[in-house]
């Protein structure tokens, strides 16, 4: 009697999938631009990756260190330096692109409720103690709520963004 369950071969699973890295899709992207914690960016990339996603980070020296040792992929990674986030988020936004906050508003959609992302979308995950900054507000589109029910305040940069990329991509 055979196993109801097949698992499949890496072999099987790299014929599957991108040959080499993209160089940017530009579709989506991850934006912790007030990082606070090294381990979180680089499980944040391997998401990117799985995802068809690019990273923004701000130029801070031990952001590339971060990225650096977490990219555990062979290939490099599409990886954005942004300078001045609240200005960049303005820019992007003018350009057409919806900016999602993943932050506790009033008027934030559920994760549940969040489509398929059909134009170019930038993910602003903020700092993991204070959240977005208020300056940086302004430029969102509308904000994406994760609902907990544990004693928890939030999620770490990390898993919160892959969830909402995961949903954004439309995998889930």
């Amino acid at each position: 009697m055979s196993p109801a369950i097949r698992v499949r071969p890496r072999r099987e699973l790299a014929a599957a999938r991108r040959r080499r890295a993209h160089r940017c899709w530009g579709h989506l992207v991850a934006a912790p631009l007030w990082p606070m914690h090294q381990a979180n960016l680089g499980t944040l990339l391997r998401t990117c990756d799985a995802v068809g996603a690019c990273l923004a980070v701000p130029p801070w020296r031990w952001v590339d260190e971060a990225l650096a040792r977490g990219n555990t992929l062979r290939q490099p990674s599409c990886v954005h330096r942004v300078g001045d986030p609240v200005r960049w988020l303005a820019a992007e936004r003018a350009s057409g692109a919806q900016v999602l906050g993943v932050e506790l508003t009033d008027e934030a959609v559920r994760l549940a409720d969040l489509p398929m992302a059909r134009r170019r979308t930038i993910v602003v995950l903020g700092h993991e103690a204070t959240g977005i900054p208020a300056e940086a507000l302004d430029s969102l589109d509308a904000a994406v709520e994760i609902p907990m029910v544990g004693t928890g305040l939030s999620l770490n940069v990390a898993v919160a963004g892959s969830l909402v990329l995961y949903k954004l991509a439309g995998l889930t």
